[in-house]
This record gives C-alpha cells, structure tokens and sequence, in this order.
C-alpha cells in the first residue's frame, strides 16, 4: 500500500488555513484541486499551490478545470477568456484540430506560471441534439471520429506544456439529458449502437495517463449503478476502451450519486476506480472520505507513478506567434 491517500481533495479559499495544513499533512491526498474560490490573482495563486505542496511535502499534483468557455476558474483580467469549445470549432471547422491544440498550448502556460500541472481536459464526449446544455457547447462536436482526433489534439497541447491531461467523462457522457450535478442521468441505447459511437471516441485517447469517469447509468451494461460505481462499466473501460491510466471519479459530491459520501466513496473505489475526487472544500467532508478510501492500492499506485512520469518541462514557445495564428484561424 501507498503511503498516499487514494482522493484529490480541494480547499476552501484563498489561502490555507492551519485546520487545513494539519488535515493535509496526515492525509496526504495523492493530488488537489482548485476552483474559482481559490483564484484571485496570479501572485496568490502561486502562493497557493506552493502551500498545498509544502502542507504534503512533496510535488504533488495540482488540477483545475480549465476548459475555456462556461467551464474556467481562472478569468479576467489576469487570464484569457475562450469562447465554448463547440462554439470554437463551428466557427472553423476545418481548422479545428489546430485551433484547439493552439488554444489549450496557450491555457498550459498560464497554469505552469502559476504552479498547477495538471488540466480536467479533454472531453471526448459526443455532443448529440439532445445533450444537456450543461455540457453540450463544451464538447468538440458530434462525430465520433473528429471529437477523438480534436481531443487528441488537446491532450498533446496539454503535454506540450508541461499540463497533464484528464481525459473526461469516460465512457461519455454525451448522450446524457439530465445534469449530474443534480441528478443521475440514465442512458437507454444499447450496447452495440455505444460500441461504435460514445465508447469508441475514447479508445485511441487510452494511453493518456489519467481519465475521469461519468455519473451515468448505462441501462443496457448496468442499469443498477452509474459507471463511476459499477464493476461492470469499470471494467468495459479497461477492457474494451483499454484505458490504462490512472482513473479517477467524478466529483463524489454530485448529486447524482446517493447514501452517504464514505458510502460513495467505498462504491466507486469497490468497482476499480484509482481514486476518488472530493472538491467543495470541506473538511469535515474530506475527513469523512479519506477515512473510507485509505491509501492508493498497489495497482493504483503503479498507475500513479505512471501518470507522474509523463509530466515533462514545456516545450518552448512563441506566445505573441501563437495567439496570432489563433486569431487567425477564428476570422477564417
């Protein structure tokens, strides 16, 4: 067993507090994750994820959702603002694969500079006419092949600069009608029809180090548990989609999981997730979740090490070249 916790756990704001450090030091959560509570300025962010390492004492791994669009932490005025990835790649579709790595190289260097190494991007989910508003502008659009090559693309603009990549919401939530932060989303199509359509724009995005799964039931596969807690999905993401990197949750928080967060937390780890992600902040809350979780598992662990590996200094870049090729892309 790891001496690290098998959770990512958040904090509650600006800075640290010493109830926090203390949880931290003896939990030692395998990584952290930081929300727009905890953005203010590039100088106090920096001091942040430099004091959320020092509370573990090693270089842990720090992630933010940093999609661009609806879905960003970090905002003006210190830091660019995108329009919705959909709404991104309609504008050229046929420079959609460059525009995308052009615009996630450039979110990559904004997170390096201020200490976070790790970005919850890409999403492969599939957006359909149906998909949730919650989530449908944020995908890279509807077929299966160009969404996989698109966020492909992300992911090695990710890696390019020094970012790790976490594939999301594995094995898709495209097809999804309800928001999961709210409710569980059920999925009625069959298997075969999602072998060859959600499913398979995650399988050549499977060597990538970390993924995160979806708070979706898939009725056909599953119809008791949503893939995050279900031996079945679990194992269909494994074996089918061959994912081999180190998987975490959903935020176990949302409410389309039930019972009790130790409950959750015990389920998703049960079924063969790696880890479990915690994000409001809350100690009591992270307490309650670590006591569940307890340490990596040797397989866990492996993966662990695994996706720190890839972690590499940026490849260097011309900022000033690159947003204007950008710019150029979104005029045509």
């Amino acid at each position: 067993m790891s001496e690290q916790g098998a959770y990512i756990f958040g904090c509650e704001g600006l800075v640290l507090s010493r109830a926090e450090r203390d949880f931290f030091e003896r939990a030692q959560p395998w990584g952290f994750i930081l929300f727009a509570r905890n953005v203010d300025t590039p100088d106090q962010l920096r001091a942040l994820t430099a004091e959320l390492r020092g509370a573990v004492g090693r270089d842990v791994p720090i992630f933010i959702d940093q999609e661009g669009g609806r879905v960003a932490r970090m905002g003006a005025p210190h830091w660019r603002e995108w329009l919705p990835a959909l709404d991104q790649v309609d504008l050229n579709p046929r420079e959609a694969v460059r525009s995308l790595y052009l615009r996630y190289r450039l979110i990559a260097d904004e997170l390096m500079a201020v200490g976070i190494d790790g970005n919850c991007a890409p999403l492969a989910d599939i957006a359909t006419p149906n998909t949730h508003a919650v989530l449908r502008n944020r995908c890279y659009g509807d077929d299966v092949v160009k969404v996989a090559e698109r966020a492909m693309s992300v992911a090695q603009a990710l890696l390019d600069g020094g970012v790790l990549p976490v594939v999301k919401h594995i094995p898709g939530h495209g097809r999804a009608t309800l928001d999961s932060h709210l409710e569980l989303p059920r999925v009625k199509a069959r298997f075969k029809e999602l072998g060859w359509t959600d499913f398979m724009a995650f399988e050549p995005l499977a060597g990538l180090p970390l993924g995160m799964t979806a708070h979706i039931v898939f009725e056909d596969i599953d119809p008791e548990h949503p893939a995050t807690q279900s031996p079945g999905m679990i194992a269909l993401i494994r074996e089918k989609i061959g994912f081999g990197g180190l998987l975490m949750t959903d935020d176990i928080s949302m409410q389309a999981l039930d019972g009790a967060l130790s409950v959750r937390a015990r389920q998703a780890l049960r079924a063969g997730c790696d880890v479990v992600l915690h994000c409001n902040g809350t100690v009591a809350e992270m307490e309650e979740v670590a006591d569940a979780c307890g340490r990596l598992s040797e397989n866990a662990q492996t993966r662990a090490q695994t996706a720190l590996s890839w972690r590499k200094p940026p490849v260097p870049i011309d900022i000033e070249a690159l947003e204007a090729e950008f710019q150029s892309l979104m005029i045509g």
